[in-house]
Parts: C-alpha cells; structure tokens; sequence
C-alpha cells in the first residue's frame, strides 16, 4: 500500500471524510495561477461556511508552484506535487491533532521516535507561546532537547490580516547518528509534516482577538516523505520517479549518474504538464497565464532533451507522458478522461517549439557576424527560445564571443518583472476573498444566467478570474456578441441587482442537484453531497463559494469589453461599479 493509500485510511479510521483533490486550476481564488497547498481549495470553509462533508476532512490534493522554475532541477524540488491533508472544521484541535500525527508517524509508518523533532511558536507581542502544543509533544515522548521554540516559521497568517495562529512543524532527521540536540539550521533535519491552528483573527490595524470557531490545517508533501521512508537522498530515486527516470535513460542511451540536471527536468516538467493539460479548466499552450506555464514546461523539458541528444522528432514526450498517466489514473479521473488531450497537447507543443527554434537559428545567421552581446543573446532566448548554452555552443563554432554576463543581467530583469507582474497571482491564500471579490463572484452567476437568456440557452461557463478590480468570464459561444446582445445581458444583470434577490444556500445529493436543474461547470470534481446556491429564481449552480446574501449588495453591472478566448469560446470582462 502506498503513502497516500495509508494516510487516507488512518485518518477515515478517526472519523474524516475523505474529499476529492480540487482541479489544478483554482475556480475561486484569483489570486493564484494554480493550487498552490493542500488548503487553498477549502479557503470558503476555513472561512466560516459549512462544508458538505462535515467538520473532519482529508485528501490528498494536486498542486503547482512554478514561481521559480529554474531551481527545479535539484533533489527535491518539483513544480507539481501532492499534498495529504486533513482538516478540523471547529472541531477537533491542538490534542487529537498532534496526537493523530505523532501516531500515524510512528505506528502506521514505523518511524522511530529519535529520529523526529518539531518546532513550536515561542509568542510575540501579540500572541502568547503556544504552552499547549509544546506540553503535548512532551507528553508523547518528545525529548525537550528535541522542542525548538522559535517566531519566525511558526506563526502563519495569509496576508496582511485574517484568520491565522501558530503552527507545529514535524522534522525528520535524515542521517543515521541523531544529534541530541535539534538544531533547526542543520539540514539534515528535514520538515515532513505541518500543523497549522487557526485560533486568531488579526484586523487591518493589527489588532489580534481569539476566533470563536478554531480551525486546524496541515500538510505532508508525498515526495519528500516518500524519499525519507525509503532512504533516498534523491527524490528522483525514489519509487515515485524511478520508472521514469529509468525510462528516460534508456530513451537517450545514457546513465542518470553524469546526467542528472536534464533528466530530473524532463521528468518533473513533463509530470506537471500532463497534470495541467488533464485539467477540466482545458488549459492549451499560450502566451498568458496557465498557458504561458505549461507552454514554458513543456519547451523546457524539450530542451534538456536536446542536451541529452534525444531525437526531438520521435515520440519520447509520449512514451513518457503514457508512463505518467498510467501511474496516476487510479487516483485522478481526469487523467483517464482526458488521455488523448494530454497527448495531443505536448505534441503540437512540442511541434511547434521546432519550427520556432529553426527560425531562431535563422536569426543567429543574421547576428553571427560579430561578437553577440547581451540583449541579442537574451533576444534569441526570449523570442526563439534559445537556451543560452546554445547561442555559445553555435558562437564558438565560428570564433566568436558571447557577452554572458549581459546575458545574466538582462534575464535577471526579465524575472524581477515577471515576479513583479505574478506577485498578485502567487498570494495565495485567504487573502483574496475579501468583500469585494465576494460580490464579483456572485455576478459572473448573474452573467451565466443573463447569456443563457439574451444569447443561448446552451451558453455554458468555460471559467471566470476575479481580481478587486474586475470580473472575466469565459464562455461558450460561436459567434462575437452584437452591441444589443451586449447591452441586453447587461441590462438584465442590473435588472436583477436593482430586485434586490436573495441568495440561498442549500446542500444535496448531486444527482439531486443536477436533477433539479442546477448549473456546474466541472461535474465531475464535486463529492457526492454539493453546496447549490440559488438567486431568486433567475440562477441556480453547484459553487463553493463565497457570495453575497442579497443582489442589492452588488452595485452596478458594466460590461467593459467582450472578446475571443479560443475556438468557441467568448470572454466577457466587466466590473462593477
């Protein structure tokens, strides 16, 4: 049985409901390109609304980051990984919790109790030492030697103000002589497991006050804790990665040892983009957002494979993208459902990066006439997507020189401005749901309705991204909307603010909830037992929230432009007022 197969059962043996993994792509957090942890899809419910399944839940959950994507490329980093979870809902807290990890650690996954330490919160200013956390872990035989009482990684807050509370971080020591001291600056002591106990709320000013309903939250990363249980230094040794790895080895003829850089890469990109093409939200290579990412994987990984001198035309990124989707389609139905998408995605990607890489190399027999500088080699990178290594490869085949540390500086300002432009797509977290992205998301259901009504019935929601300032809607569509198509749908979406429609949240069956005529975009991802929410009698869709009480709450609807997303598929952007 594997790690999350055992996680899972333990947690369902204490009374947890096991919730499926949310979509890669986030419906209702604008604030991220993808799901970043394990609690971001439950943020409605760490909030304060009631979740269909109960106050206990567990899961292991699909997640992306790729804020940095040229770290990857070490042991241990990897863009998409999955996170086990479980979650008390104002129910459970610090005991039953720490006592629950400690157990499933040492009892369910045999670790030996010398071989972990934790950290716990020492208090601050605002909040005391958590007294209550550090006399569990002793009670459970954690030596004081092995109790860190530290500020700074343990205490956890979204943002500026919100929910938040201290945290206890569960570390593993990965060498053989265990130190009877834990020095939490030793990397040999490596964090596997993390509680977090929302028990504070902090305001705009500061100020701290104790939350009636307390909330647990925590999170254990699969790859890490795989690597350590089997003794591997190297997640990419572990069982998660090895057939691959062997896989990709035995595609380019050459060993992993020597090598290790491009095939880590390889894998692990092209890992995550089966994951986000496989996604309900139909994610395709593009120069924005979600598609820029998966596009940047995808070329990524098709230029290490060059580095290891793989035939760029055969079919490897399909030999191992079929590895992949056999290994996981068990656990992800999207991945059974969508196979061929996945194929076909990474194919015409790959395609098409040959033709522009031939046109980069037109374009070096341009410049090749004299030394290349700096922004010509950053030009050929970020235009034709010429690795740099090449530009110095083809240059010092005719003699020339090429300015690298222009180069450095000119990808070093790239980056600072593509952090700059992500930063507020990479918050994550609590801290975008505020009021106002509450009333935006209850408007794109009032769009939904209007468009079923003014051009279609067969109008169907493909996805929405809400920021404080906007609304986008994407939806299905064969043709650009006329101006009275435009004016009509708004119109009709004033119309039902001014009424002042209630909102009403009901739980039921999905069967029943589909039967009843509710809306739902990706059906397929909600448990059995779904929200619907309801506005007046114009609306009625399967959501997780969070929306307004009443429409009057939403002020004036304005459609500021309307506008082709892709093949039968229209975007609306609008704001309101």
């Amino acid at each position: 049985m594997n790690l999350k197969d055992m996680y899972i059962n333990f947690f369902v043996s204490k009374g947890h409901k096991q919730i499926p993994s949310a979509p890669v792509v986030p419906e209702n957090d604008p604030s991220v390109l993808f799901n970043t942890a394990g609690m971001q899809p439950l943020i409605p419910y760490l909030m304060g609304e009631s979740h269909p399944y109960g106050t206990r839940l567990c899961d292991y959950q699909k997640c992306v980051r790729t804020n940095d994507l040229e770290s990857i490329g070490d042991t241990t980093h990897h863009t998409f990984f999955e996170m086990l979870g479980n979650w008390s809902l104002g129910d459970y807290f610090k005991d039953e919790s720490i006592s629950w990890s400690f157990e499933f650690l040492t009892k369910v996954l045999n670790i030996p109790v010398n071989k972990l330490a934790v950290t716990v919160f020492a208090g601050d200013d605002n909040v005391p030492f958590d007294e209550v956390s550090y006399n569990k872990w002793l009670s459970l035989g954690i030596k004081e030697s092995r109790i860190a009482k530290t500020v700074k990684d343990n205490f956890w807050i979204a943002g500026e103000s919100g929910p938040c509370g201290p945290d206890t971080e569960i570390f593993y020591y990965k060498g053989e002589n265990v130190p009877e001291m834990f020095d939490t600056e030793d990397d040999m002591w490596v964090e596997i497991w993390n509680n977090v106990f929302m028990q504070y709320y902090k305001d705009k000013d500061g100020k701290v006050t104790e939350l009636p309903k307390k909330n647990v939250d925590t999170g254990m990363g699969v790859e890490r804790t795989t690597a350590i249980l089997e003794g591997v230094n190297d997640n990419y040794k572990s069982s998660l990665w090895k057939d691959v790895i062997e896989l990709i080895s035995k595609i380019s003829n050459l060993p992993y040892e020597g090598n290790e850089l491009s095939m880590r890469v390889i894998a692990d990109h092209i890992r995550t983009a089966v994951f986000i093409s496989a996604d309900p939200a139909g994610i395709k290579p593009s120069n924005t957002d979600q598609g820029y990412i998966l596009r940047r994987l995808i070329r990524r990984a098709i230029r290490h494979a060059k580095k290891l001198n793989i035939d760029i035309n055969s079919n490897f990124e399909e030999q191992i993208a079929k590895l992949i989707l056999d290994k996981y389609k068990s656990y992800y139905k999207e991945l059974e459902d969508n196979y061929n998408v996945v194929l076909d995605v990474l194919k015409n990607e790959k395609i098409k990066f040959n033709r522009t890489l031939e046109k980069g190399l037109r374009e070096f027999e341009k410049v090749a006439s004299k030394d290349i500088d700096g922004l010509t080699a950053f030009h050929l990178f970020d235009t034709y997507g010429f690795p740099i290594e090449l530009t110095i490869e083809l240059a010092n085949e005719r003699n020339l020189k090429v300015d690298t540390e222009g180069f450095k500086a000119k990808f070093k300002e790239h980056q600072e401005l593509s952090r700059t432009a992500s930063a507020g797509k990479f918050k994550g977290g609590l801290a975008g749901n505020g009021e106002i992205e509450t009333r935006y998301h209850t408007a794109t259901h009032l769009l939904n309705a209007a468009l079923k009504v003014v051009v279609s019935k067969d109008v169907h929601q493909k996805g929405s991204n809400i920021t404080s300032e906007r609304m986008r809607f994407d939806f299905s569509c064969d043709h650009k909307l006329t101006e009275e198509e435009k004016q009509k749908t708004e119109e009709l979406v004033n119309k039902w603010i001014s009424e002042g429609l209630d909102v009403r949240c009901d739980e039921m069956k999905k069967e029943d909830a589909i039967k009843s005529g509710a809306e739902c975009m990706f059906i397929e991802k909600y448990p059995d037992i779904v929200t619907v929410y309801s506005i007046g009698d114009v609306s009625k869709e399967l959501c997780g929230g969070p929306h307004v009480k009443n429409t009057s709450e939403l002020g004036h609807f304005k459609i500021t432009k309307e506008e082709a997303s892709s093949a039968g598929v229209r975007r609306i952007k609008a704001v309101l007022e």
